[in-house]
């Protein structure tokens, strides 16, 4: 079974120290204060592209020759890892291309080209425009960097979980956006090689849920991808997947789902009550504690994954009355 270790995490964290930020653990008295439970906060969107993908993308670029970096990176990407891949490869002076589908947002094709790559959007959705982007590792011979099933990008993202495992004393649960696995799956890694006491809760959008479905069938399976305010969570997790389904499976101990009104009622009290613009994905964990998906008998600390909206969206949820959107 393919799978990522504690050990390729630490090596991940050598890696990409001073490339990308540690992130504290905030505690955010004003929003444990309106839950009703004490919450932690792990602002990965402070990150340099706006996300936690800049661990996995930089770890996997570091982790390439230079005959391999030669030929150029190609990703697909649901909004996030993107900018993240192109940010990483500029910076190593390597071209990327970055297949994005119609349904990704235009701030989010905007990101890839500030940060240095080449948006190719084509395709109705995330499995289109994976296909396209293995069109061009077939017939142009470039190097692919996948979003999630990919071991050094997984690496990359479980560095969370050894900051979390370190800085968490007395976290009785950690809260994780799901959607292909990557970041669940390292931070599952490290956090049970390390705190095994902590429980890990993977939190998903209930539209276009491929990981929540595959859970359930026992095997990967594909869903149809739908509109959804968790955009960067949207894209199935591929039949083939070689990484992340078996580590979510073993490792994580429960996943559950929020729907749209209940996300945009969490980014709604992250702004209010902590003066922070997440996104949707970002805001899930959040979503979570708020709906009662959740239960914790203690702290729980939040992955606030990213935030990549475009202001006038963030504006409009924000004018919307909270449980009427």
């Amino acid at each position: 079974m393919a799978r990522i270790d504690i050990t390729d995490i630490e090596m991940a964290r050598s890696r990409i120290a001073g490339r990308v930020l540690r992130t504290p653990l905030v505690p955010a008295g004003p929003l444990s204060r309106e839950l009703g439970v004490e919450v932690a906060l792990k602002p990965e969107f402070l990150q340099e592209t706006g996300s936690f993908k800049l661990r996995g993308a930089t770890n996997a670029m570091l982790s390439l020759d230079a005959a391999t970096r030669a030929r150029g990176v190609v990703t697909a990407s649901s909004g996030n890892h993107g900018p993240a891949l192109a940010c990483a490869a500029n910076r190593l002076g390597v071209s990327s291309t970055i297949c994005l589908s119609e349904m990704v947002p235009e701030n989010k094709i905007a990101n890839v080209r500030a940060n240095g790559g080449t948006p190719r959007v084509e395709g109705r959705d995330y499995a289109e425009s994976l296909d396209i982007c293995m069109g061009l590792v077939r017939d142009q011979g470039m190097h692919l960097v996948h979003p999630f099933d990919d071991p050094m990008v997984a690496s990359g993202a479980g560095t969370i979980g050894l900051e979390l495992a370190e800085d968490g004393e007395g976290l009785d649960c950690v809260l994780v956006p799901l959607s292909g696995g990557g970041l669940l799956a390292g931070i599952a890694t490290a956090v049970k090689a390390r705190a095994s006491g902590i429980r890990v809760i993977g939190v998903s959008m209930e539209r276009g849920a491929s990981m929540l479905a595959s859970l359930q069938a026992g095997k990967p399976v594909d869903v149809q991808e739908l509109e959804t305010v968790a955009d960067a969570l949207g894209g199935n997790i591929g039949l083939d997947n070689q990484w992340t389904f078996e580590t979510v499976r073993d490792l994580v101990d429960d996943c559950v789902s929020v729907s749209e009104d209940q996300i945009m009622d969490a980014m709604r009290l992250l702004f209010r009550a902590q003066g922070l613009m997440v996104e949707g994905a970002g805001a899930v964990g959040i979503a979570a504690l708020m709906s009662g998906a959740v239960q914790t008998k203690g702290r729980a600390a939040c992955v606030l994954s990213g935030r990549n909206i475009a202001p006038e969206t963030f504006l409009d949820i924000l004018s919307t009355q909270e449980g009427s959107a």
